[in-house]
Order: C-alpha cells, then sequence, then structure tokens
C-alpha cells in the first residue's frame, strides 16, 4: 500500500457504506498536519459547468459537467487541472504533483486558455482532520494506491473504482470483481 500523501488516491472498501463514499475513488491534494484534503473523481452530476461558472465551459473536458467532490462545502468549487506544457504554469495554477494542479476558478480565463490539457470542477470536497484518514484506514474502509493522471480525467467513470482495484498487486485486485450486492453471488 502507498503512504498517505498527495497524488495518491483512497478507493473506498467494501465496507465503507457512507452513502458519500461508497465505492468512490478519492485524489488526495492537500495532505498536512492538519489533516488531508480531495475530490471524489467518480461522482459526476448532471449539472453542466455552463449552467453554474458560464466562462468556463469551453476549458473544461468531457464530461462538461460539475463533479460531486465531496460532502464538505457542496455550494463552492475547485478545479483540477493537468499542465499542456510542464514549463508554462499559467497564473492560478498551483501544482499539486506532476503535471496536475489545483486551478483559482477567480483567475482571468485569458491567462489560463491554451495552458491546460484538461479540467475538472469539483462541487464540494472531501475533509478529514488530524489523524482522521489514517484511523479509517486502520479500520478497514479505505485502501491508499498511487494514481495515474489517466485516472482524473478518464470520460468513462462508471469502472473507476473497479479499474483502480483491477491494476494493485496481490489481493486487492480480487475484489474488483466482486458483485455490487454480495447477498447475489
Amino acid at each position: 500500500m502507498t503512504e498517505v500523501a498527495v497524488g495518491s488516491l483512497l478507493v473506498a472498501t467494501p465496507a465503507l457504506v457512507d452513502p458519500n463514499f461508497a465505492d468512490t475513488v478519492v485524489l488526495l491534494l492537500d495532505v498536512n498536519d492538519e489533516g488531508c484534503l480531495g475530490v471524489v473523481l467518480n461522482r459526476p452530476s448532471p449539472v453542466l459547468v455552463a449552467e453554474v461558472l458560464a466562462d468556463w465551459r469551453d476549458i473544461v473536458g468531457e464530461p462538461e459537467v460539475l463533479f460531486r467532490g465531496g460532502p464538505v462545502n457542496p455550494e463552492g468549487a475547485l478545479a483540477v487541472g493537468r499542465l499542456a506544457d510542464i514549463s508554462d504554469v499559467p497564473v492560478g495554477f498551483r501544482t499539486v504533483f506532476g503535471d496536475l494542479g489545483v486551478v483559482d476558478l477567480d483567475t482571468p480565463l485569458e491567462l489560463v486558455d491554451g495552458s491546460l490539457a484538461g479540467l475538472r470542477i469539483f462541487a464540494g470536497y472531501a475533509g478529514w482532520g488530524i489523524g482522521q484518514v489514517q484511523r479509517e484506514i486502520a479500520t478497514g474502509h479505505w485502501y491508499v494506491v498511487p494514481s495515474v493522471v489517466s485516472d482524473v480525467f478518464r470520460l468513462d467513470l462508471t469502472d473507476l473504482w473497479r479499474d483502480v482495484l483491477r491494476r494493485q498487486p496481490g489481493e486487492i485486485a480480487w475484489l474488483s470483481t466482486r458483485p455490487l450486492d454480495p447477498d447475489l453471488n
């Protein structure tokens, strides 16, 4: 298993039944002495970005919807972007790891346009206080695994949870084949 760190993924185990996080994949964007912050990658909403952040409609990638980033501050928005050129970091972009970063949605579009190879906007985020995520991992609610950039921007999110598990070594990969309802097995 991977250490809880910026850029790693938290993958919900079958034991995690909280409706906010069941079968989710969370990208960690900030890990520090105060806790962790991330966004749920596989919860697209039916709301188009054009309906709530019209200026950003031409910059977001497909699907052009808001994603439910987590239960904390769901009326707020957080954007994750991928640089088109790692040597060309625009104003308003805070690198998180590699060519991925958080984009300040108050940045004038002309300063960002053309610099990004991908952008997703999340309504809300997932947050944990000091030691909270470590306790949840210890109680069997999360797997901590390495991320792949394509996880963040893939078009079809239906099987993201299964695909992330499938590429892990050992017994964790076996869970990718579990039925949605184990009682039907």
